[in-house]
């Protein structure tokens, strides 16, 4: 039993699989919800200092088709652990962590069900305390409490209370916006803009109907708002070129001034400007780094490891700010963020290119909304001065090429073959003309590379849940990454054990 329970843990998350198909059996039950809700209610018992009559925790689910009955199965374990369990229906992931910090809830714990962006038969948790959401050790020791703890098999959920969380978050969000750009109460600070917004049917169609309608922005042509756990038109991700290319559609059919798009539970998202130009990945990292430029002089922004050389010169050389390149995995990039600043490195932004954006205004919260309404001032400023957002990161400077391979480890201890491959990588870079290791590197093999007219770098690094080493290869030259590449095969295709593509 207590493998079973390990093997949900994906990081700082819980993930499995909620619905079964031909290829997959499920692994994550409604039993074992209740068992890790009661859990989390013994953890947040100590972490607050609170006998569990006293602890209040939140529940809130996104669209998925299983989301409803594993909320259910939350609200039932933390009544089990003796703690005040409140519903808060359909909501974002980063609603849930604010509402261990609104006056109006207060919790001291929340859980929040979701799987994220992944496929439509998966589910999961995310847990928040009062501090930030749970570290993966912490997920370690609550799934191990699961494991152990014995049930009652049935137990109905008495007289629920309840929490109109959205309303608290929405408010919330109208009034940065308000600040943001110096309204009044009855200002509509957006009208004129006409803004479409792609929710992909997860959780995060309020943000249309609930703060720009209000604020007086046009959303119509706005898309897929309506929650359906099956995702019937795109996978909901920021990263997703479908979802990217319909959103882009979507911005030139209505002839909109800009559109947003989250992901299923909205701690991530992206826009897309009037021209129909994707603004993700490094272009996003460096429009919210330009935002924040003139608050936060000379700031530190903190991101995954995977970003361009060019974005480090558009932070440093045009912003004046400082490029710390990290760890993928956006809790290892905000825990980052959150020690610069506790050693006195100021620091206001922890971000990677997967689109999770923490501020350090935000409580290092992973909040897609938050960063969408921050663009949407910016935006909204730009236009009363008469200029365009898109020249913010006008003089970003973008690779001719880039390109990812996902290089398969088939040996059975595949992180002892993958430190082995990088440690081999880091003697043969050495020794070899062109390579050059880049300093500092906090994560795989990150190498500058510039011989025979080509220019550019590129890291290989573990995965850190899968039996994958990513190469990331970028140039300023096209035809430059296929160059890179094939000197690379001269060293990886010695390995037996690793599959190239």
């Amino acid at each position: 039993m207590t493998d079973l329970y390990a093997k949900l843990q994906n990081g700082s998350d819980v993930r499995g699989t909620a619905i079964p198909t031909d290829t997959e059996a499920v692994t994550i039950t409604e039993e074992m919800v209740v068992h890790i809700a009661y859990a989390f209610v013994r953890f947040i018992e100590e972490k607050a200092g609170k006998e569990a009559e006293a602890v209040r925790i939140g529940v809130g689910y996104d669209s998925r088709l299983t989301s409803e009955s594993f909320a259910q199965a939350c609200l039932r374990g933390i009544e089990l652990g003796g703690a005040r369990a409140v519903l808060c229906g359909l909501v974002s992931t980063p609603s849930m962590f604010m509402s261990t910090k609104f006056g109006e809830t207060d919790f001291d714990g929340a859980m929040m069900v979701t799987a994220s962006h992944l496929p439509f038969n998966r589910n999961g948790l995310k847990f928040f305390s009062r501090e930030a959401g749970v570290e993966k050790s912490d997920i370690r020791e609550i799934l191990e409490t699961a494991a152990r703890v014995k049930l009652p098999n049935t137990w109905e959920v008495e007289n629920c209370e309840k929490a109109d969380l959205i309303g608290c978050y929405t408010r919330h969000i109208v009034s940065l916006i308000k600040k943001e750009v110096h309204a009044t109460d009855y200002d509509k600070p957006l009208q004129g803009l006409h803004i479409v917004v792609d929710a992909g049917n997860g959780a995060c169609g309020f943000f249309a109907s609930r703060i720009l309608v209000p604020l007086g922005a046009d959303v119509s042509g706005s898309q897929y708002l309506q929650p359906d756990g099956h995702f019937p038109n795109h996978i909901p991700n920021p990263e997703d070129k479908e979802a990217i290319a319909s959103l882009q559609a979507c911005v030139l059919t209505n002839r909109a001034d800009m559109g947003i798009i989250f992901d299923c539970d909205g701690d991530r998202s992206a826009v897309v400007f009037a021209d129909g130009r994707e603004v993700n990945r490094n272009r996003l990292i460096a429009l919210m780094a330009a935002i924040l430029s003139e608050k936060y002089v000379a700031s530190t922004v903190v991101t995954d490891s995977v970003t361009s050389d060019g974005l480090t010169r558009f932070l440093e050389e045009q912003l004046g700010m400082h490029h710390h390149r990290f760890k993928r995995g956006y809790k290892n990039v905000i825990n980052e963020a959150i020690r610069l600043n506790e050693e006195g490195q100021e620091t206001c932004l922890a971000i990677e290119t997967s689109g999770h954006g923490a501020l350090k205004e935000n409580y290092f919260s992973d909040d897609g909304a938050y960063m969408a309404t921050l663009i949407l001032c910016a935006l909204a400023k730009k236009r009363r001065e008469g200029k365009d957002l898109s020249d913010l990161i006008r003089d970003l400077q973008e690779p001719a090429e880039s390109v990812e391979h996902r290089l398969s480890i088939r040996a059975e201890d595949f992180r002892a073959y993958g430190r082995q491959i990088l440690k081999e990588l880091a003697e043969f870079v050495e020794r070899t003309e062109g390579f050059v290791l880049a300093m500092p590197n906090h994560e795989g093999v990150r190498v500058n590379f510039q011989c025979d007219g080509i220019k550019g770098w590129c890291l290989l690094r573990l995965s850190l849940h899968d039996p994958i080493l990513p190469l990331n290869i970028e140039t300023e030259q096209e035809g430059g990454t296929d160059y890179i590449y094939r000197r690379l095969k001269e060293f990886l295709g010695a390995y037996q054990e690793l599959e190239l593509p």
